[in-house]
């Protein structure tokens, strides 16, 4: 086990001979589509064998977006990469190219009027009968081609542009801490210490330090949300939000469910983190920057040998495939393991379509909750896995969807690691599964509070740094209530938090805990099922490619509209919250 992923698959380095080629054909392919598209979306006629043809040149284009992959992975582990950035803005002026043969699919798509008789006298149209109606919705809200390339084109100067700068930052910023100069990614890795003196010295240092940069990432997120509310006005839709919610495949109705459920489990929240203060030896409510501290006398590691081994094991008790499929993953270096300047904090798994596989980068340290988050990268690889017999066009599940097989692989280690812990270590197990719970329930309304708010208020101009701090603390004490100390907040998290900077994915806080409940329900199912619920569960992930998240949630029984649904699921971790206060 190396402690660097291998991006062989994909290419040896940019000079490889392979990549040139690869290039050169992105170019040639993209000028047939665009030909074809131009030359034939102009009428109806054989209107089948022109769908046929446009889905089959679009997923074999898609064969070669390994250039922009590897570009995008080199940066993420060496944000100074300056051969990978040049290279990959390169790409992304030509990928912009496709913006007029989409908007010609889309408009063709209008001119149809018997597409549902055409999509059933072919067996390719079926199978991508989703992509084709969705984009027949979407036409409702498409520009003029031009404008299309246009806005295309600008995005690349605009928040593209924004969201590289806010990764440079936030990779390369040094903080000064006890006379050393540490990375940003240590730092608040500090937050897991055990010494209360260490963890409140890295939170100080972690916020004086964003006073270097506060400028210019205010600037990024001034920008980034100046387009998304600029897109979603010249597209027609209600709002930002509204945009969100249809490139989601999921309507209002099962988000007012979610939220709605949410706020109510909140005062419950409060007994947890007022407990853990207890715990921590403090008189007054918990701090923001003890949120993450170790509670208890024995202290949960793990090296990554060992954490692999626990991992496997476990997943191998629900499904035997996944438990092999990991085992593949670690031993054929998929994962980037270590933190270095440089490298991109936090951890993420990145699909590799056209091959088959994907790649996991993690700050691993050895805590429990590093062992957690390899878990739910893991479970990311999974769900890629689950699609890779799908097209290209049917493998992009949405955001929301995105987050459960993560969290379910979460949920399997960790009432794995329950079952065989004695009482001390099922203390710190427990505390820890309910501190991620936290983060993916409390913190995450916070930020969609913050969002919510920044939007409105980025329609009338750009906010300060000021008000985008207050804006911050007030969604904290919002969505927190009587369960932190007001007195220590993080008035920067939406400088730490690159959520707030993608260029297509507004609201990237929602999914989150929708992930984290659907799981949690899922896992329900699991229990009452037992073994032959693990077909079901891929067969589910298999589907999350080409379904709305409601009939997704069919598959298996559940009615994501429904606010009942969410309560059993925030009601399971209320029982674990009265289990942990009676510790």
């Amino acid at each position: 086990m190396n402690n660097h992923w291998n991006l062989d698959i994909l290419y040896k380095s940019l000079d490889d001979e392979k990549f040139k080629n690869d290039y050169e054909k992105l170019k040639t392919e993209i000028e047939k589509i665009k030909s074809f598209t131009s030359e034939n979306f102009t009428n109806t006629n054989n209107a089948k064998e022109k769908l046929e043809t446009y889905i089959n040149l679009t997923n074999e284009i898609s064969k070669l977006y390994n250039l922009a992959d590897y570009c995008s992975l080199l940066l993420t582990v060496d944000s100074e990469n300056s051969a990978a950035l040049k290279v990959q803005n390169t790409l992304g002026e030509l990928s912009t190219e496709l913006t007029v043969p989409k908007a010609q699919l889309k408009k063709f798509l209008l001119t149809i009027e018997n597409l549902d008789e055409l999509i059933n006298s072919s067996d390719i149209l079926k199978e991508h009968k989703f992509f084709l109606e969705q984009n027949k919705e979407k036409a409702k809200h498409m520009l003029t081609e031009s404008e299309e390339l246009i806005l295309e084109k600008f995005k690349l100067t605009g928040s593209t542009s924004w969201y590289n700068l806010h990764s440079l930052l936030d990779s390369t910023l040094e903080v000064e801490m006890n006379g050393q100069n540490l990375s940003l990614s240590t730092v608040r890795n500090m937050a897991y210490e055990k010494d209360a003196k260490t963890r409140k010295s890295a939170y100080m240092s972690e916020l004086k330090a964003y006073t270097k940069l506060e400028k210019p990432m205010a600037a990024s997120l001034n920008a980034i949300k100046g387009e998304a509310i600029t897109t979603y006005k010249l597209r027609k839709y209600p709002s930002v939000l509204d945009m969100t919610l249809k490139n989601s495949f999921m309507d209002k109705e099962s988000l007012d469910a979610l939220l709605g459920a949410m706020r109510e489990y909140m005062p419950k929240f409060e007994a947890y983190f007022n407990h853990k203060a207890k715990l921590l030896g403090l008189s007054g409510k918990l701090p923001f920057y003890d949120l993450y501290a170790p509670v208890g006398q024995v202290s949960i590691t793990f090296t990554k040998e060992e954490a692999c081994e626990f991992i496997i094991k476990n997943f191998s008790e629900f499904s035997e495939e996944l438990g092999h499929f990991t085992k593949h993953v670690i031993e054929n270096d998929w994962i980037d393991w270590d933190p270095k300047k440089g490298k991109m904090g936090g951890a993420f798994c990145y699909p590799l379509h056209s091959v088959q596989q994907s790649r996991i980068l993690t700050n691993f340290s050895g805590s429990f909750y590093d062992m957690l988050t390899l878990a739910h990268e893991l479970g990311h690889a999974y769900h890629g896995e689950c699609l890779k017999n799908a097209s290209y066009l049917n493998s992009d599940y949405s955001m929301p969807i995105a987050e459960v097989a993560s969290t379910f692989c979460e949920i399997l280690v960790c009432e794995a690691a329950l079952k065989s812990a004695n009482s001390a270590e099922k203390l710190i197990i427990l505390e820890n599964d309910l501190q991620g719970i936290a983060r993916t329930i409390v913190d995450i309304y916070s930020r969609f509070l913050f969002e919510d708010e920044i939007i409105k208020r980025r329609e009338e101009g750009s906010l300060s740094v000021d008000e985008l701090k207050d804006i911050m603390t007030s969604a904290q004490k919002q969505a927190y209530g009587n369960g932190l100390d007001h007195e220590f907040l993080h008035p920067y998290m939406w400088a730490c938090k690159v959520h707030y900077y993608s260029v297509d994915s507004n609201y990237y806080n929602f999914p989150y805990a929708y992930g984290a409940l659907f799981a949690k329900g899922l896992y329900a199912k699991f229990l009452e099922e037992g073994a032959s619920f693990a077909q079901k569960y891929k067969d589910l992930l298999a589907a999350t490619g080409c379904n709305n998240l409601y009939d997704v949630g069919k598959i298996v029984d559940i009615d994501i509209r429904d606010i009942n649904f969410w309560r059993k699921s925030l009601e399971q971790v209320a029982l674990q919250i009265e289990e942990f206060v009676r510790s």
